[in-house]
């Protein structure tokens, strides 16, 4: 991998991982377009999800400084409540990482059909959920925070979008829009950094990750995630509170087309 194929890659990666259009299904895209091999892309993957974790804590400082400072009076207040539910989220992606890994590492490999597929799923999803106007409740409860945890465990499957998914669950369950975007950013930290520890012991016992990718090609990867990944947190939240996530379903529907068109005439 070239330093400006990894620019490139880094900035799909910053951008996509926030905005609901799969930061997987496009670094799938863009790895087959770049010619870059599965486990090879792996290695790089994990690099440029831990920059935007770093960016997610960059731009959410003032409400991790909130959930920390709340959380260490130890008492059942609104911000232990809020880590409790977070952990509830948790518990489908960990059942996923822990029994079905292998799975789904192996579908990244399987070619751009199912990426298609899943940006087609994506834009189905948004666009119900712009359309459908439930209720609205206040907080997010431990089992709606559980029900968004099945929707990020379902998209480890590459071009269902993690944050698409995650925020239109919430929308469709009628969760505060404000609230629902910190959330389901802030949701994804701890499997996103437990990922990349796994992926390093890894790497510091000599397994399974390709070591065929420069060190300048993984340094401004990481840049590149980083910037674009403030960039697109801030705007994000900012496109949730106005709901306005139906032009990201036709942008999903269109590419997913076009994903499918390439996939059956290469």
């Amino acid at each position: 991998m070239e330093w400006f194929e990894a620019l490139i890659l880094g900035l799909v990666q910053g951008f996509t991982e926030y905005l609901p259009v799969s930061s997987s299904g496009h670094l799938a895209i863009g790895s087959w377009l770049f010619g870059i091999e599965a486990e090879e892309n792996l290695s790089f993957t994990v690099v440029v999800h831990v920059a935007t974790v770093m960016s997610t804590l960059f731009i959410l400082w003032k409400e991790i400084d909130w959930i920390l400072r709340g959380l260490f009076k130890f008492e059942l207040n609104a911000e232990t409540k809020y880590v409790i539910n977070i952990l509830i989220s948790m518990i489908p992606i960990m059942i996923v990482g822990f029994f079905f890994k292998d799975e789904v590492e192996s579908i990244f490999g399987s070619g751009l059909t199912v990426v298609g597929c899943m940006l087609l799923v994506t834009a189905a999803l948004l666009s119900f959920s712009y359309y459908y106007k439930p209720k609205q409740k206040p907080n997010i409860s431990g089992l709606d925070a559980f029900i968004i945890g099945i929707a990020q465990a379902c998209a480890v499957l590459p071009g269902l979008s993690r944050s698409g998914s995650t925020i239109a669950t919430g929308l469709l369950l009628g969760d505060d829009k404000a609230k629902l975007a910190q959330f389901s950013f802030l949701m994804v930290i701890p499997p996103i950094l437990g990922e990349a520890l796994l992926d390093g012991i890894k790497m510091m016992k000599g397994e399974a990750i390709s070591e065929s990718i420069p060190a300048l090609s993984l340094i401004v990867g990481f840049i590149a995630a980083f910037v674009a990944g403030c960039i697109a947190c801030k705007w994000m939240i900012n496109i949730v509170k106005r709901g306005k996530l139906i032009y990201f379903a036709i942008y999903c529907g269109i590419v997913g087309l076009t994903t499918l068109v390439f996939s059956f005439v290469q």
